[in-house]
Formats: C-alpha cells, structure tokens, sequence
C-alpha cells in the first residue's frame, strides 16, 4: 500500500515540475513579445496558459485521491496540501502571463529600449519563478528563503516604473495608452513574482512545517 502511495507521490511532484515548466514557459514568451512585437509569440501563451489551466485540474484530482484513499502521515499530509496551494499560484502566474500577452496582442503594442526597467522586471520576476519552482524540486529551503527575499528587487523596480510612467503622463506628447499598456503589464509582473513568494513559502510548509508567512 505504502509502495502506491510513494509512487503517486513521486507523479504529483513530476506533475508539478511541469506544470511550473509550462509557467516559465509562459512568461518568458510573454517577455519576449513584448519586447521584440513578435504577435505570434504573444498568441502562444494563450495556448500554454490553457495547459497549465489543465494540469492543475489534474493536479488537484491526484491530491484529492490521495487524501481520500490513503492515509497520509504528517509530513505526506503537508507535501499534498502544500501542492493544492502551489498549482493556485502557478495557474495564476499563467493567467497573467497571457493577461500580458492579450494587451501585447491587442494593443500592438511593443516595449521600446527606454523600457529597461521592465526588461530588468521581468527577468527578475521570471528568475523568482525559476527559483521557487527548482526549491520544490531540490527541497531546499535556503533557495525558497532566498526567493522571498528577492521579491524586494521586483518590487523596487515596480516603484521606479511607476513613478516613472506616471510622470510620464505629465507630457503633451505621450502616448498616454502606450504608458497606461506598459504600467499594467509591469504590475502584472509585479503579480508574478507576488505568487512566486506564495510558492517558496508553501515549499517552506512542506519541509519544515512552518506556517510563518505563508499566506
């Protein structure tokens, strides 16, 4: 019995392995779009946020199945709802990597190179990601720790966008769109990595049991 539990264990965590693969995924298409006007990767993401909608349907049914026929011990009980809470942050992150991807598509619109900021933004919010999902992997509590801590990076870098792009407003010639397009999408990323801190902290639950500061 035991021997069957272990192995739809070790499903769940390949599972989520991919699941945060395809939330990488995701964003890095989203960031390219919009930096480079490519339409067509900005139409992927459409398609690959819908994977990740699946697998955590898929997901949360293995989790459920496992509650409800074994017998979990406490450790396996914080691994399978620690998991239940991971795959919410991870669909969220693909809800807004094509939440980015539809203004990109809709609005035509394309990051100039006086947009560094949110380049720099979104590679550190696609670096949290990546962290958060390789701490699950690796169960290393010093990777998740250290995701939380650079959620500050992305934060500063969202308060210099802002008041930025708000200033912005102030002149005649600005596409006042354009700069409205570029300060939703920048707090989108700012909403990523807000979940990639949801994910190192329930990383942190499941291997130390330690509810501080998972929200």
């Amino acid at each position: 019995m035991r021997s069957r539990f272990d192995e739809q264990l070790s499903s769940l965590n390949e599972e989520l392995i991919i699941m945060g693969a395809l939330c990488e995924k995701a964003i890095g298409l989203a960031q390219e779009a919009l930096f480079t006007g490519d339409l067509a990767l900005a139409e992927q993401v459409s398609n690959i946020s819908a994977q990740v909608s699946k697998r955590e349907k898929d997901i949360e049914t293995l989790c459920l199945r496992l509650l409800l026929q074994q017998q979990p011990v406490a450790r396996d009980l914080r691994t399978i709802s620690s998991a239940l809470k991971m795959i919410t942050d991870m669909a969220r992150i693909g809800d807004q990597a094509e939440d980015i991807a539809e203004i990109i598509s809709t609005g035509h619109i394309h990051a100039r190179e006086d947009a560094g900021d949110i380049r720099n933004m979104a590679s550190a919010a696609i670096k949290m990601v990546t962290d958060s999902i390789n701490a699950f992997v690796r169960r290393d509590v010093e990777i998740a720790k250290a995701v939380i801590k650079y959620d500050d990076v992305v934060d500063d870098y969202f308060d210099k966008i802002k008041l930025l792009l708000i200033s912005a407003f102030s002149n005649p010639d600005t596409d006042g769109e354009y700069t409205l397009d570029l300060l939703m999408i920048a707090k989108y990323f700012e909403r990523i990595a807000d979940h990639a801190v949801n994910i190192a902290q329930w990383v942190l639950f499941s291997i130390t049991g330690n509810k501080e500061g998972v929200q």
